[in-house]
């Protein structure tokens, strides 16, 4: 019988954490609500003694998920743990997960700690917070550096004190998929206690090689990988949920393992990050690639015609993403409109589908025909919405290539309107100071994309930028058929966004 592979998903946390990836509450909690659809086993809502707004995100979650184990990350320390328990209590499941450094380097010039410190702090941290809670999941962070006998010995204190889970991590993804398998064969060979601990990795991707590892393990015997929807992390990222668990599923025979993974939910979570965090998925991306099921060479079309196995090893079904494009236009009804985004693995709210409606609609006005691709970023764009302190009225923009550029913006606050002028280099630099002068704030462009959602003059423009203001950081994201009007109201969902 093939072994159940547990899925830690820590988009939330060691995800969020990678630069412009920065999530507020409400994206957090729509996030752990698609997690839950998609069926990951324990969701690592944040690190609860990072800031008071990581503290409420990882409480909120927990009081939100209903379905999965909820955990907050915390150092082997007492005021981590005790934050990370109160963050955690009210889940259904709740999980600590505590970590302390184990390779040569680490201690010596972070911890400053001797082994027998380290293996003493390791049996007082993880003892502490078992007395809060029953499942306990302690990482030796840095371990595909660490000597193997000693990683042994922090290993065999942990499940002693009452670690359910051991966390073997490639921090810096060092390692090599041969190399790694060996770690988890030797501890399970040297370990004597490794039976009553579920075995996990959690790797890095600095060369290439985050889930050529993850995959390696759960060959040699771990039970659960931790990762992140579209590989999104520090440096260079961190194992791809997507890539690990179609990898198992696809190769069953090889790695004689299974998930609880909803596979059809996996496009949907990956689009709903991409646009939360503004970060693209690349065309080429494994699994969930624009490209991903393209197939242009004639030869590999005469194939996929006569058989589909030829050249596809898994179908876009398998993942969530409809084969057939259906396209859809101002004629279209409710009914069909509701359908769509059924087939497509919507789940919407009478409320959200009333208000989405209304928005296809009045693209439908604009564009003769809307495919998925325009229901897709109609849909993302609804999840960014937050309340507006500004709303956009109109704007005038005067540009030109002998003249120079002129944006005027009129915007609503409250119960007032505000309309403001100013000049730029171009016309959207011009419209971005205009906002800047309306709210008289000074909020310093850090990125900005924009790019066609689908093909053809209609097309959707997505709109995409990241601001900050005070040290506090910001994605704002629009669609619209003019790419002006994306832009501005992109900015002004950053500016509401920081001013929340």
């Amino acid at each position: 019988m093939a072994k159940c592979v547990k899925i830690f998903d820590t988009t939330l946390r060691d995800g969020e954490q990678s630069p412009g990836c920065s999530m507020n509450l409400t994206e957090k909690i729509e996030v752990a609500r698609q997690l839950e659809l998609l069926k990951v086993d324990i969701i690592e809502a944040g690190f609860a003694i990072a800031s008071p707004m990581d503290f409420e995100s990882v409480k909120a979650i927990s009081g939100a998920v209903k379905d999965a184990t909820v955990a907050s990350l915390a150092r082997a320390t007492y005021k981590d743990i005790d934050a990370a328990y109160e963050a955690v209590k009210d889940a259904v499941s709740p999980r600590i997960h505590t970590f302390i450094a184990t390779s040569p380097i680490h201690m010596q010039y972070k911890l400053k700690m001797k082994e027998e410190e380290v293996i003493e702090r390791v049996k007082e941290m993880v003892s502490y917070a078992k007395k809060y809670c029953s499942d306990v999941e302690f990482s030796a962070e840095d371990a595909s550096r660490s000597d193997k006998a000693f990683l042994a010995k922090v290993i065999e204190t942990a499940i002693s004190a009452g670690a359910t889970t051991v966390n073997i991590p490639d921090t810096v993804g060092y390692s090599t998929p041969d190399e790694f398998a060996a770690y988890i064969t030797y501890l399970k060979e040297q370990v004597p206690n490794i039976e009553k601990a579920d075995i996990s990795v959690h790797c890095h991707n600095d060369l290439g090689m985050a889930v050529a590892n993850s995959l390696a393990a759960v060959k040699a015997g771990a039970t659960q990988v931790e990762c992140t929807v579209n590989g999104i992390g520090e440096r260079a990222g961190n194992t791809s949920l997507e890539e690990v668990v179609m990898g198992i599923q696809t190769r069953k025979d090889y790695y004689d393992a299974a998930t609880n993974i909803n596979t059809r939910q996996i496009y949907r979570s990956a689009k709903l990050i991409s646009a939360i965090t503004g970060v693209s998925i690349p065309p080429n991306k494994a699994i969930t690639g624009a490209n991903a099921f393209a197939h242009e060479s004639g030869i590999h079309q005469h194939g996929m015609l006569q058989n589909r196995q030829t050249y596809e090893i898994m179908t876009p079904e398998s993942i969530g993403k409809p084969a057939i494009q259906m396209v859809l236009g101002k004629h279209s009804g409710r009914h069909a409109f509701e359908e769509r985004l059924q087939i497509l693995g919507y789940q919407l709210t009478k409320e959200e589908l009333d208000c989405t409606f209304e928005h296809f609609k009045l693209l439908a006005d604009k564009k003769k025909s809307i495919t998925d691709r325009d229901i897709e970023a109609l849909l993302a764009n609804k999840k960014v919405q937050i309340h507006e302190t500004y709303t956009l009225e109109r704007f005038v923009i005067n540009s030109g290539n002998t003249i120079t550029s002129t944006a005027m913006i009129k915007v609503k606050c409250g119960d007032d309107f505000i309309e403001k002028v100013a000049t730029g280099d171009g016309p959207i630099d011009a419209a971005f100071k205009t906002i800047n002068q309306i709210t008289e704030k000074n909020f310093i462009l850090n990125d900005y994309v924009i790019h066609a959602v689908t093909e053809g003059e209609d097309a959707l423009g997505e709109a995409v930028v990241k601001l900050h203001l005070d040290g506090k950081k910001a994605t704002g994201r629009a669609i619209s058929t003019d790419i002006v009007e994306a832009s501005i109201k992109a900015y002004l969902n950053g500016v509401n966004k920081l001013i929340v």
